[in-house]
């Protein structure tokens, strides 16, 4: 028995990972990461937030010197509607598609009407700023302090517990800042010690901006700050409290700025928006809270709120999946690694709320009014449950219950069966007028693949009822959409399309790749979800599946649509999205040996200056599925594909930040490191397998 004893621990000892799981040290893993910086940055703000709120900050820990944003999932305005004009007369214009004329939501300029009405859909609504919190700090002539007078500047974020330490000195002498975000709350609070407060040259102003679409379109920093009198901010005071009324127009918010130590609050003198708490003695801690009512829960002190981030964050980083790379040889993986870790906190930070995130998140708005795009909810969540947080994405994924009605009225209004997604929009679910809103059509399967994802988690009967309606109106579009071609014998996608790429003219655009295979995998998947209901797969869902265009060639190479002209030499730009049909998807009625062709080519002759973002994911999932890992590798450390100091991704003219490359990087390496259906059973078989890379994970999921 002693010798069976001996045997089985030398087993045991000889065994890798894949067999005997290695216990992750996540708090190492991550606080590896925590971001240190000593330099003020004018567009990469450290954060603290929530998914439905998040606050950006300089060098201070506050909105000092660099006006960064305090942006909401829920904080949005819209300008009056211009006096005689009724939205709902908008009209669109009609468009041929397969011998009819379909309304589509593009911009009329046939009267002066309509061109309001269409320049109004445009802009509204936006995104807003809540506000901006800074210091007013003095020197010892009594003069405002500046950016450059600041000395020994050091902040560090620590990731595990989403407090951010900021430390300087203003003529030798010391200030060190907390920040921290509620993980419940909408609040921000802060935490000051520094023999400054009693010399009576430091205090905190709070400032409110107003708001308009053509100011909060896109820019680094959001909000009107010189038109007083088009906004108010009306206030009560409170025992060490003032709670705010802003009004916008016809929108109304709130905010409360509650202090823990003595202060004094008062009004800035010659401004109506902009108010001040100058504390006392050594310290001062105080919050402040944004909401859209009346905030009526009871006050909870900074410490209070420090300690609970504390708590948020490590409950967040010890759910859910994690990996290590630091046994791997080749010394790239601190850097892959990073850009995991940061990649996790600023999801949660942006996009774990209740809409679904703009590309930018919650940093600023990056050219569509703060709005998000249904196309990339791909991109932007999918992560979530293959981390094993399908949590943090059920929030956001509600939009597609919530918006169904209206989007069966969307798909109605164009001729179609079925609910058809918009593009581009917000909380409203209204498109405004423009050619890639009417015609980019690559988002609409989404649904039905996150409702995949969840029934893998969860095989349950409660999970059909609940994706059913969704999943069933999406196929039934994607069948309605496609048109029988006499000709072919096949049915057809477009024209109108606008590819996912963007690049091409709607009107020649005709069985576009990625469509066709996504496509594929819609009616596919809903036919499988009909059978786990025990319900008849209608008739037109599984023709039009049966009798779907195949993927266009040329030359035994995949093409972006059929029929296009110079493919390789005028199209070698933009989303290089025909590949992700083997890739992003499983690679139904794919061709290995074509996919492979197409793959070199795109690799040998595409414009790696312009793609970014999720291109390089999409180019790194689809050489794992080819058995190229180490080309996986290199594409997702391509010097064109850039993380700065905050994990805030972009890339060479791309927006920035741009979110849809920290979710694609983490799906990406969800599917390397556990694997997709039908891959070896190799550990971690997206990872080259040379001894190179040691990678040890926990509760990842696998890729369809």
């Amino acid at each position: 028995m002693r010798a069976l004893f001996l045997f089985l621990l030398i087993l045991l000892a000889g065994s890798n990972h894949a067999n005997v799981p290695e216990r992750i040290n996540r708090k190492a893993v991550v606080t590896r990461h925590n971001i240190k910086s000593d330099r003020f940055s004018k567009r990469s703000p450290a954060q603290v937030g929530n998914g439905e709120i998040a606050f950006g900050v300089d060098l201070t820990g506050l909105q000092t010197f660099v006006p960064f944003n305090t942006l909401s999932q829920w904080g949005w305005h819209s300008d009056p509607v211009p006096e005689g004009v009724e939205i709902g007369n908008f009209r669109g214009q009609q468009v041929e598609q397969n011998g009819k004329m379909v309304t589509y939501p593009l911009r009329n300029e046939e009267n002066e009407e309509q061109r309001m009405i269409s320049d109004w859909l445009t802009g509204n609504p936006h995104r807003i700023n809540l506000g901006r919190i800074a210091f007013s700090l003095l020197d010892e002539q009594g003069e405002e302090v500046q950016m450059d007078d600041l000395q020994h500047c050091q902040q560090e974020v620590d990731l595990w517990t989403g407090i951010i330490s900021s430390y300087f000195e203003i003529d030798g002498i010391p200030v060190q800042v907390y920040t921290a975000c509620h993980p419940e709350r909408d609040l921000i609070a802060v935490s000051v010690e520094s023999r400054l407060i009693s010399l009576n040259r430091l205090a905190v102003e709070i400032s409110f901006p107003g708001a308009s679409a053509a100011n909060s379109r896109k820019g680094n920093y959001i909000g009107i700050w010189n038109e007083p009198d088009n906004h108010s901010t009306t206030y009560s005071r409170g025992n060490r409290q003032v709670n705010f009324t802003r009004r916008l127009d016809q929108d109304c918010y709130y905010s409360t700025l509650s202090w823990d130590t003595p202060a004094n609050f008062s009004e800035v003198e010659g401004t109506m928006h902009t108010f001040r708490l100058a504390p006392e003695g050594e310290r001062m801690a105080f919050t402040c809270e944004f909401s859209p009512k009346e905030i009526r829960k009871k006050r909870v002190t900074a410490t209070a709120t420090l300690e609970a981030s504390k708590k948020g964050w490590k409950r967040f980083w010890e759910s859910g999946a994690a990996i290590d790379l630091s046994g791997s040889k080749d010394e790239r993986w601190f850097e892959l690694e990073r850009r995991i870790v940061l990649s996790r906190y600023l999801m949660k930070t942006n996009e774990s709320g209740s809409l679904p995130p703009q590309e930018s998140g919650l940093v600023n708005n990056n050219g569509w009014y703060g709005r998000f795009h249904f196309e990339m909810i791909w991109w932007h969540l999918v992560h979530w449950p293959l981390w094993d947080n399908l949590e943090l994405a059920d929030k956001s994924l509600s939009i597609y219950r919530d918006f169904l009605e209206t989007a069966r009225m969307r798909a109605k209004g164009e001729g179609f069966n079925g609910a058809k997604w918009p593009k581009c929009t917000a909380y409203t679910n209204v498109e405004w007028p423009d050619i890639a809103h009417a015609f980019l059509i690559w988002q609409q399967p989404h649904p039905i693949y996150f409702a995949e994802l969840e029934y893998r988690q969860n095989p349950t009967r409660k999970t059909l009822k609940k994706w059913s309606d969704v999943v069933f109106s999406t196929a039934e579009f994607l069948a309605s959409f496609a048109y029988y071609h006499p000709e072919k014998g096949e049915y057809v996608l477009g024209p109108p399309i606008v590819p996912v790429s963007e690049n091409t003219k709607y009107g020649d655009t005709f069985n576009p790749t990625f469509e066709l295979g996504y496509w594929r995998y819609g009616l596919k998947t809903a036919k499988t979800w009909y059978q786990r209901l025990d319900s008849v797969v209608p008739p037109p869902i599984d023709t039009v599946y049966q009798r779907l265009s195949p993927y266009p060639m040329e030359d035994s190479l995949y093409v972006l649509y059929e029929g296009i002209p110079d493919m390789w030499s005028k199209y070698t730009f933009e989303h290089p999205a025909i590949i992700g049909i083997y890739g992003m998807l499983p690679g139904d009625g794919v061709d290995r040996k074509v996919l492979e062709n197409t793959f070199d080519k795109i690799l040998s002759s595409w414009n790696f200056r312009r793609i970014w973002g999720w291109d390089f994911p999409m180019l790194a999932m689809t050489a794992v599925r080819l058995g190229r890992p180490e080309l996986a590798i290199d594409l997702l450390l391509h010097d064109n594909y850039i993380f700065d100091e905050h994990g805030l991704a972009y890339g060479e003219g791309s927006p920035y930040p741009y979110f849809p490359s920290n979710g694609g990087l983490l799906t990406a390496i969800a599917m390397m490191a556990a694997g997709w259906d039908g891959c070896s059973e190799d550990a971690a078989p997206g990872f080259p397998n040379d001894g190179s890379w040691k990678v040890t994970f926990e509760n990842l999921h696998k890729l369809p």
